[in-house]
């Protein structure tokens, strides 16, 4: 038995897709990523949990931002022709634009991934990975310990364009980088 593929889920051109194919495709999953690509489509159910805490972390960062940062959240990342991933938030320093689609790596501060079943192993290697070729300088990636988040913070080595772990955080973040930071992370979950 086999099932046939709606035509908007066929490639385009012989060699796949491509970043700028997301913008075309109104038939798919809200939230599509594209990594070297192949679609990702989010399709497993959001917990409670993830989505305050991104909804709560965009506001803090937005208002923590000095001007110049722009603090968004599930937007996608053009990292090149086969790559465009949705981090949970990004901080940009790109100008607001209500039409905007997508960011260039080169405007993107900070990413952040807040690790979820469906996402782990793209979130804990293979989006660091992409974000760190692409020269993002600064990732974090959240994870679900007994309810609370814990923060792992990462900064661009420029030597070998790989990522350094900078801390660990769990009751409160406190950074200078890519601006002053500081929240209790237990306000961001109910």
């Amino acid at each position: 038995m086999s099932a046939e593929l709606p035509d908007w889920m066929i490639p385009p051109r012989p060699s796949g897709w491509e970043a700028d194919d997301l913008d075309h495709l109104p038939q798919a999953p809200r939230h599509t990523e594209l990594i070297d690509g192949a679609l990702i489509f989010v399709m497993s159910p959001q917990r409670s949990w993830h989505s305050r805490l991104v909804e709560n972390l965009t506001f803090a960062l937005r208002q923590a931002a000095p001007a110049g940062f722009e603090a968004e959240r599930e937007m996608t990342v053009r990292l090149d022709r086969k790559s465009r991933p949705e981090p949970d938030v990004l901080v940009a320093t790109a100008p607001y634009d209500p039409d905007r689609t997508w960011y260039a790596p080169e405007d993107v501060a900070l990413v952040i991934e807040v690790v979820s079943e469906e996402s782990a192993d793209r979130d804990r290697s293979l989006k660091p990975f992409k974000y760190a070729q692409a020269r993002i300088p600064h990732f974090w990636r959240i994870e679900d310990e007994a309810g609370l988040p814990a923060v792992h913070t990462y900064e661009l080595d420029a030597m070998t364009g790989t990522y350094v772990a900078t801390g660990i955080h769990r009751d409160r973040l406190k950074l200078s980088v890519p601006f002053t930071v500081d929240v209790r992370l237990d306000s961001l979950v109910p």
